[in-house]
């Protein structure tokens, strides 16, 4: 299988460093990690009047932030995320037109797929959750369906799916050029960005944040947000806070420009497909994953245990993760601020995509829509998704640690709810009260003797 690398893929390390502010003396708040997370954030504090910097350890949107499947999905949301997912989903909407429509942002709806009457009735029960937040979420049936992912230009003897559950309103964009977008415009209104700048550790005085160490200085703040993804349970670590998260890989690829079967997001079983705006297709093997066994592996087992047993098929184990990853064997887990972390060592984790994944995905397309064939495919890529035990992320103050915010773990959902979470962050670190309950986000719930209540998997 030939792979026509294009420049349309994830941000990496070889990209050009766009951000290099000087290191400043001090700042209200630091953000660790160049994501979306941490830029939206970023954007709406300083809206809000804050002296906000980010620090990047390689470049902005480097690993999942412009890897994931560009999706802005409402539909099949945990109950506690949904309505701050469909503000997320007005929010991007106005960016993108803040950002001269660079975000790639378009409302063309979303499909989840049911190839049999068992599975759709499983679709079906998450209605209740759309209805009760008054979200636009409709059982389609099949003739529905085959209208609207057109059957006729799909071919002979495409595969048949018996219905689908569809949301109008979800959206899609460009990840790898949205996020950049974003940064730009937080920057033009004085974010201070600072890419190959990797924070090594907190400066910490009884019990509470006093600066952050980077590999070019110290930079005083008495709030920090730590938000960087697949990352964040390592340094929080060396400061003696643990938070059960772990990284699995996940594969996607584009295809060359294709006739236009359906101008959305759709995933069934065993395939998840988006419309690009270049033409093309983005695939991706639904819930499929890696995971790379480690020592945070062994320390949440039991944890992980409900989640990883429901979804055994989906996952492949890897003995280990290959150097430099944030749970690899070899990984240092404590180092000193005079010293080159573990984030230095790596700029940005780039894992190789599972090219026996692609041509699965490449066979299920053509499976689906028979008057392609197997697709071309220009680019493939992988990234680690930052997930929690419960699919649901942790956004929270760290009780043990005065002025540490953590926003973690979003399970593959963070593209989406990004701006959502980001206005959040910005009430939090002035002390305001959301008007979103986020008791489901707390940073306790996994040692409070809470039981744990696994998300939605539609």
């Amino acid at each position: 299988m030939n792979i026509h690398q294009q420049p349309t893929g994830p941000v990496q390390a070889t990209t050009a460093i766009r951000f290099s502010d000087p290191l400043p003396k001090s700042a209200d708040v630091v953000i660790i990690g160049g994501g979306v997370i941490g830029l939206f954030s970023a954007l709406y504090m300083n809206r809000n009047g804050l002296k906000v910097v980010v620090c990047e350890k390689g470049r902005i949107a480097c690993e999942q932030s412009s890897r994931n499947w560009g999706w802005i999905r409402q539909h099949g949301r945990d109950r506690a995320e949904l309505p701050i997912m469909m503000e997320a989903t007005r929010l991007w909407e106005q960016i993108d037109q803040e950002t001269g429509g660079r975000t790639g942002f378009r409302r063309e709806g979303l499909c989840y797929l049911a190839s049999s009457e068992a599975k759709l009735e499983k679709r079906a029960q998450w209605l209740d959750v759309a209805k009760e937040c008054q979200l636009d979420t409709r059982l389609l049936s099949k003739a529905e369906l085959d209208k609207l992912i057109n059957k006729s230009g799909r071919g002979k003897g495409a595969h048949e799916w018996v219905g689908a559950t569809y949301t109008p309103s979800d959206a899609r964009a460009e990840a790898w050029q949205a996020i950049p977008a974003i940064a730009e415009l937080a920057h033009s209104e004085g974010v201070q960005i600072m890419e190959n700048c990797a924070v090594r550790m907190l400066d910490v005085e009884g019990g509470e944040i006093k600066g952050v160490v980077t590999e070019k200085g110290t930079i005083q703040c008495e709030q920090a947000l730590l938000a960087a993804g697949a990352w964040s349970s390592l340094f929080a670590m060396r400061h003696g806070i643990n938070i059960p998260q772990l990284s699995v890989r996940s594969t996607v690829c584009q295809t060359a420009p294709l006739p236009e079967f359906y101008a959305g997001n759709a995933a069934d079983e065993n395939l998840a497909f988006r419309r690009r705006n270049d033409g093309g297709y983005n695939l991706a093997g639904g819930a499929r994953s890696d995971c790379y066994i480690g020592r945070d592996s062994f320390r949440h087992f039991w944890k992980y245990l409900p989640v990883a047993s429901a979804h055994l098929p989906d996952i492949t184990f890897r003995p280990s993760a290959p150097k430099g990853f944030p749970d690899a064997w070899s990984t240092k887990r404590n180092w000193a601020g005079d010293e080159i972390s573990p984030f230095e060592e790596m700029r940005v984790l780039d894992p190789k995509p599972n090219l026996k994944q692609v041509e699965t995905m490449r066979k299920n397309f053509s499976k689906r829509f028979p008057s392609v064939g197997k697709p071309q495919i220009q680019h493939a890529w992988a990234g680690m998704i930052d997930a929690m035990p419960d699919i649901v992320p942790i956004v929270d103050r760290v009780p043990s640690l005065q002025g540490l915010i953590i926003a973690t773990g979003m399970s593959g959902h963070g593209f989406g709810i990004g701006p959502g979470f980001g206005k959040i962050i910005s009430e939090m670190v002035r002390g305001k009260t959301s008007a979103h309950n986020l008791e489901r986000f707390r940073f306790s719930r996994f040692n409070d003797g809470s039981k744990l209540e696994v998300g939605p998997d539609i």
